[in-house]
């Protein structure tokens, strides 16, 4: 069983990173005249007692910087970009004990002397994402930061080239895809909760000591040994859908560190499991609503159509290329991803059209996409990694008696989304082999800097409602909200010359806006 939906930038690479700007609008403070976020250290700023703890082997240690070289399906990236390696511990309660490898990315900046800022920390989303496959193709997206910047990112561990996990083969995730995620029958229900305690065991057996030590707050960890071994002062960084809990994280953890961070498509800290997946089922409610206006069609009746289309695959899959077959939990994926970004809404039209014809093989395409799944049938191991760290960050375990109560409410939310949603809280992470640390994320930053939140109106899988709650949680002074009235998800790059320009003063100027600022 594959995860529904997750905050995830990644799984819909282009929805966010879309090169090239359109027109935007703005209120509030365009000639720059905002408060300014400082990239240089406040006299007698220091670093956290944790942080000084740390033995000088792994502190004091120098990247080997060279040539990136090709990583599955990957083609090497251009000679402008170089990776290495760093060392972190692989329990941070014991830093001077066993070490695991981070692979780490970066393209120098174009600047010179007093001109470059420091290094400038990306993570894409997900959990699980890579950050060293996702950063090159967007290098452009970035252009004008780099100026300034090393623009850096890194596999946190767990993914990719940093031990990352893989839970079961790629025979075994196909054969998975004929679970049903929406059991109706105690036998559908059993067999969707002993898939969970497989993947579980698979993970487990896969990752061993590591399953325990791949939360968020590990790798926020990581990010401030990473910034003291690029020779950074304060930390700046760029996180995007789950990486802006990521950063939330880092900030309550090291806030004196805090340098100029932006948080876009911002998660909502104070959401729990079910909270996440309720906020979902509005976003991407919300979404298909827009998408079905724009094509002329009364959001009701179609959303009722496509529910009745995905009722009909419960029991009879349509067929596809290649001797396959649609299922209806493919079908839902292959409609969420166009709606993470509104240059797609042509292909979800197309899809659907195709559908109605009895041709699932469009739709189909495109949940092959979202999960990751190439023409020969080899899977990514994004979902592996995202579900290994989310489950030992979360620690509640919805029941499927649980579940069932809260499923009522969710198809009254979206009858499209809202079973899909309500049953993933129940399965995600059943029986999961290790425990988790916590309800909701700590995000408090009492004493940092000022920190950029972009919140975009029509975000699906980050509903613009959580920007606002992470601003509140971050603390007053802190958390400074802008507002894009956009579609799809985040907002840098996606069209808005009043959110990248105010992103770019923000980064290069240290230009903090007013708190509220809106582009449309």
């Amino acid at each position: 069983m594959g995860r529904f939906l997750r905050w995830t930038a990644l799984g819909a690479a282009t929805a966010l990173l879309v090169a090239g700007c359109g027109g935007g609008s703005s209120d509030g403070d365009e000639d720059g005249k905002g408060r300014t976020a400082d990239a240089r250290p406040s006299a007698g700023s220091s670093n956290t007692a944790t942080t000084a703890a740390l033995p000088a082997s792994l502190t004091g240690q120098k990247l080997d910087w060279g040539r990136c070289k090709a990583t599955g399906d990957s083609a090497a990236p251009s000679s402008d970009w170089q990776c290495a390696t760093m060392k972190v511990p692989l329990d941070w309660s014991k830093p001077d004990g066993e070490t695991i490898g981070l692979a780490l990315i970066r393209a120098r900046s174009r600047g010179s002397g007093s001109e470059r800022i420091g290094s400038l920390l990306f993570n894409f989303g997900g959990p699980g994402g890579s950050g060293v496959s996702t950063l090159p193709p967007y290098g452009g997206t970035f252009s004008q930061l780099r100026e300034r910047y090393d623009l850096v990112s890194w596999d946190p561990r767990g993914v990719g080239g940093s031990e990352g996990i893989r839970c079961r083969s790629n025979k075994d995730i196909q054969a998975a895809e004929s679970v049903d995620i929406t059991p109706d029958t105690p036998a559908e229900e059993q067999a969707y909760l002993q898939d969970a305690t497989d993947f579980g065991k698979g993970c487990e057996k896969a990752a061993g000591e590591l399953m325990a030590h791949v939360s968020t707050t590990d790798t926020a960890r990581d990010m401030d040994l990473m910034r003291q071994v690029l020779g950074d002062t304060r930390m700046h960084y760029f996180g995007i859908s789950y990486g802006t809990e990521l950063g939330g994280v880092y900030a309550h953890l090291f806030p004196k560190n805090v340098g100029r961070l932006i948080l876009d498509a911002v998660v909502d800290p104070s959401a729990d499991t079910a909270g996440h997946a309720e906020n979902q089922t509005r976003g991407f409610q919300r979404a298909l609503d827009d998408y079905l206006k724009s094509t002329g069609q009364d959001p009701e009746r179609g959303t009722a159509k496509i529910a009745d289309f995905l009722d009909g695959l419960d029991g009879k899959p349509l067929p596809a290329a290649d001797g396959r077959e649609l299922t209806q939990a493919l079908a839902v994926t292959g409609i969420v991803l166009p709606l993470y970004s509104e240059q797609s809404w042509p292909t979800l039209t197309s899809a659907l059209e195709s559908a109605e014809d009895g041709d699932g093989s469009e739709l189909l395409a495109l949940a092959d996409g979202y999960n990751e799944r190439d023409p020969s049938g080899n899977y990514g191991t994004t979902t592996h990694s995202q579900r290994v760290i989310s489950c030992l960050d979360d620690k509640q375990r919805p029941t499927a008696e649980e579940t069932k109560e809260l499923l009522p409410e969710f198809e009254r939310i979206s009858p499209v989304f809202g079973d899909f949603l309500g049953w993933d809280t129940a399965g995600w992470c059943h029986d999961w082999p290790v425990a988790g640390q916590y309800d909701t994320p700590e995000v408090s930053a009492a004493g940092a800097a000022p920190i950029l939140l972009v919140g975009n109106t029509g975000d699906p899988a980050t509903p613009y409602e959580g920007a606002r709650k992470m601003a509140d949680e971050l603390g007053k002074g802190v958390g400074v909200l802008l507002t894009w009235k956009g579609e799809g998800h985040g907002a840098y790059g996606s069209g808005s010359d009043c959110v990248d320009s105010t992103v770019n003063a923000y980064l290069v100027r240290g230009t903090v806006p007013k708190d509220g600022k809106v582009c449309s």
